[in-house]
């Protein structure tokens, strides 16, 4: 900016705090800067900032892409996807002092007398020629299980829900850092200039009986450029606000308004050089191709009878699961980076044994399978990662009416289940194993950095080696952890 040329109200009017400091770099010492300019100046024009980074990836990727179906409040392992027989022989008794150690609990269990073994609601069975062990309740997810790996040895440490959510969507239990969906953006771009690289949608059970609210530092940018931040769907009203015209605006009017506009905003960004103004800029453009790319992706028309019936009877009804499920396939068809579905109802601690749990199967079991299935008979699961999990399980033993009765689970992060499909992992697999309670990993244990260090691998990139420095230290995802569980890899 030449401010020879200012008279000295102009210069009142146009200076400000960001465009000083940028003005004065040359007289401000590094470390001095550092500390002062704001995370968005921070946060530079990237290398390659309209396609990702050039070093990237750094080996051949299995997965293109990542559909994170994710199950908010935790479902239970024990019910579900790791069958117990111990739990049901010992029905009643308190679970060995030896077994539960030091265990980390919530403050709602922490401080009971006894534990007692609590077994599955239902049997398990074996499902499909692999013979993986899942509920009777998951019949749909049993049709797929030779196309899925099943890992029965997660481990983290939060024990409430904002900070496992948060732990496993950006690394920390702090919120503030950047999510994998960023990370994947900022790091391989886009593969569809009309569409976000990383879409959030999010859905509940139909009773909404679960409270936990679903934070937006779950899908942000953190100190990434702001471009990269997920970009939510609704599922009642417009499904993004704002990107369609206010009545009486035509299409082309829209495009000159926006025109104008964007000359200013580039004008303004060679002056003060902030990139937030280039994010600003780049979404406005996002937000104009929308207006017709978002119609035809929320256009079923054209979706045979038979795909709509294989997702279930609340495919056509918007911000229901299945509803996103089929929105994410049709998000993946059309090279969407990250898909994230966010659906709640899993935190069971009154409810898991009076019908709670049976009903989230049903309106989550069918979509699952129905997705994987449906992007197998498309071509897309090969290069398609899918994953199926939440923030921690639930513990082997019940929550209790006073009359002893069970009545739901606690939150249990030190053994639990996920489930993934596609992208380079190894199906009809079971990774990883808990003791006799479901108490304890005692095999092959994967922690949520190295889950995360896996999911990066298969896309090709090397965790230790997509880093982003802010004030002083350079970050990545996987924090200062993590590492790549080959034995979920179909080829090690």
């Amino acid at each position: 900016m030449d401010h020879d040329h200012l008279s000295p109200t102009e210069w009142r009017t146009r200076l400000t705090r960001r465009s000083f400091l940028n003005a004065s770099v040359q007289g401000i010492g590094a470390v001095a800067l550092s500390s002062l300019l704001s995370r968005d100046l921070l946060a530079a024009a990237s290398p390659a900032a309209q396609g990702g980074l050039p070093a990237l990836p750094h080996f051949a990727p299995k997965a293109k892409r990542m559909i994170c179906l994710w199950q908010g409040g935790g479902p239970s392992h024990v019910d579900l996807f790791d069958p117990k027989p111990t739990l049901l022989k010992t029905a009643g008794q308190e679970i060995p002092a030896s077994v539960r150690g030091d265990t980390r609990l919530s403050t709602m269990s922490s401080g009971y007398a006894k534990y007692i073994a609590t077994p599955a609601i239902k049997p398990f069975k074996k499902w499909g020629s692999s013979g993986i062990e899942l509920s009777e309740m998951l019949p749909h997810l049993g049709s797929i299980a030779d196309e899925i790996c099943v890992v029965r040895s997660m481990n983290t440490e939060a024990v409430n829900h904002a900070p496992g959510v948060t732990f496993f969507m950006t690394g920390s239990q702090i919120p503030g850092r950047p999510s994998m969906g960023a990370w994947l953006s900022y790091g391989l771009g886009t593969m569809n200039e009309d569409l976000p690289a990383y879409v959030v949608m999010t859905s509940s059970d139909a009773a909404k009986t679960c409270g936990q609210l679903f934070f937006e530092h779950y899908w942000s940018n953190g100190f990434l450029p702001g471009k990269h931040q997920g970009v939510r769907f609704r599922g009642v009203g417009d499904p993004v606000p704002y990107v369609n015209n206010p009545a009486g605006v035509s299409r082309d009017a829209r495009r000159t308004m926006l025109d104008d506009m964007q000359a200013l905003n580039r004008a303004h960004l060679g002056e003060a050089g902030d990139p937030a103004i280039d994010t600003r800029i780049s979404q406005y453009e996002m937000a104009f191709r929308m207006q017709a790319s978002v119609p035809d992706l929320l256009d079923f028309k054209n979706e045979p009878k038979s795909v709509l019936e294989m997702y279930g009877p609340d495919v056509l009804k918007p911000g229901t699961f299945a509803n996103n499920c089929l929105i994410a396939r049709r998000l993946a068809e059309r090279g969407v980076r990250f898909t994230q579905l966010m659906h709640s109802g899993w935190d069971q601690h009154g409810n898991l044994f009076t019908g709670q749990l049976a009903q989230q199967c049903l309106d989550t079991d069918q979509p699952s399978a129905a997705l994987v299935k449906d992007l197998k008979q498309r071509g897309l699961l090969d290069d398609t990662l899918v994953c199926f999990g939440g923030e921690f399980g639930r513990t082997p033993f019940a929550q209790t009416s006073k009359e002893g009765k069970p009545q739901g689970r606690d939150h249990f992060g030190r053994a639990y289940s996920w489930w993934l499909a596609g992208g380079g992992v190894k199906a009809g697999h079971v990774h990883g194993a808990t003791d006799d309670f479901g108490w304890n990993v005692i095999k092959d244990r994967v922690h949520v950095h190295d889950m995360q260090a896996t999911l990066m691998h298969l896309f090709g990139i090397n965790h230790e080696g997509l880093l982003f420095r802010y004030q002083g230290r350079q970050f990545r995802l996987t924090d200062v952890e993590g590492h790549v569980v080959k034995g979920m890899l179909k080829h090690a």
